[in-house]
Order: C-alpha cells, then structure tokens, then sequence
C-alpha cells in the first residue's frame, strides 16, 4: 500500500481554483441506515443502505483584498455551485481519482477568530445530487 502526505490538495468551487487559499479540506460521503429487523432476523438486526449525502469541509486562510478569497466567495452564499476536489493538484489519474458534484453555500464567515490567530474561515457546505469520481 502506498502511502502519501498530501501537500499540494486541488480544491475548486463553482470552477475556480481555490487551492491557493485552501488548509485543509475533507469530502465525506455517508449512506442512511435504515433498519428492516423483522422476526425473521432470528435476533439480529438487519440494515439497508437509504439516502446518501456528503459534506464538502474547507478550511481556508482569509484573503479579504479585491479579486480575492472573500470577493470569490460572498457572491455564491445561498446558490448551489459545482466542486471538484482531488489529493494532488497533478492531473486526473488512477493514482490522483477527482471527486466532483455541486454542494451548497449555505454560510460564509468572513471574519472569525481571537486575538493572535491566523485569519481563517472554516465552513461546511452539504452536497447537493451525486459525488463522482473519476479517474480519467
């Protein structure tokens, strides 16, 4: 098994690369369990898969100058954009598989943190319809 440390993460909303702006960022997908126990089961519980979801997480290093990060951002609050996100910025490969679908921007914090710390912006936006990956 191949290991890896990911140091160059390609991470693009609504068709811009943000990588540049990006710490660190996690595409979690997730299946309903739904629970069909019946006497049957002899005891045991038996589950189906239902509806599946996913959550885009970013956390990004705060640019509030013109043509940057927050300029990017704020005009997508509240609209469904496309993602695609992939371990390395190399090219699409079986080595380098690209995540993609749309997720909605469902908040924007443009301004957070105490006294010392780094200006960063941590969000969570939901999917929305199918997560794809592709390996060419």
């Amino acid at each position: 098994m191949a290991k890896m440390v990911l140091l160059a993460e390609y991470v693009a909303l609504n068709g811009t690369d943000l990588s540049n702006y990006v710490k660190k960022a996690e595409l979690t997908t997730k299946v309903e369990e739904k629970e069909v126990t019946t006497y049957g089961s002899q005891g045991w519980k038996e589950v189906l898969g239902g509806l599946k979801s996913g959550e885009l997480a970013l956390e990004f290093i705060q640019d509030l100058a013109a043509s940057a990060l927050d300029s990017i951002m704020w005009p997508l609050l509240g609209t469904v954009v496309t993602f695609q996100v992939r371990a390395d910025n190399s090219p699409v490969g079986t080595s380098n598989p690209s995540y993609s679908g749309s997720v909605l921007i469902n908040g924007w914090n443009p301004i957070q943190g105490s006294v010392g710390d780094e200006a960063t912006v941590g969000v969570s936006f939901p999917t929305s319809g199918a997560v794809s990956r592709a390996t060419a």
